[in-house]
């Protein structure tokens, strides 16, 4: 139960990192949180839990193909902010990006990579 609690604490804390960081400089706030930390994280959890390769090697794959349809909504997000406020471009953004994301997956599939 201590290694769960571990984990969630340092995992929360590169959140919390980011977000402060964030609040003195945009920029920099901007690079750690498209650092894939997380996922860094994640394969190391995977690793010390002693999965398969094949299963970490997985999980990165699909978090690549999984990150390109993000992309699209992140630039969005900028541009809808200043004429819908925060909540309202939030909702439209993650509409759009669950489209963006079935989108993907189906030029995706014609490609023999199954994302869905």
């Amino acid at each position: 139960m201590a290694w769960v609690i571990s984990k969630y604490f340092l995992t929360a804390m590169v959140v919390v990192v980011v977000s402060e960081v964030a609040k003195r400089s945009d920029k920099f706030g901007g690079l750690i949180a498209a650092l894939p930390l997380i996922t860094v994280l994640t394969l190391i959890w995977l690793n010390v839990e002693k999965q398969p390769a094949e299963k970490i090697a997985n999980h990165a794959w699909y978090t690549f193909w999984y990150v390109i349809p993000t992309l699209p909504t992140l630039l969005a997000f900028p541009a809808l902010l200043p004429r819908f406020g925060f909540w309202p471009t939030l909702m439209i953004y993650i509409v759009a990006t669950a489209g963006c994301f079935g989108l993907f997956a189906l030029g995706a599939r014609r490609f023999g990579i199954e994302l869905l």
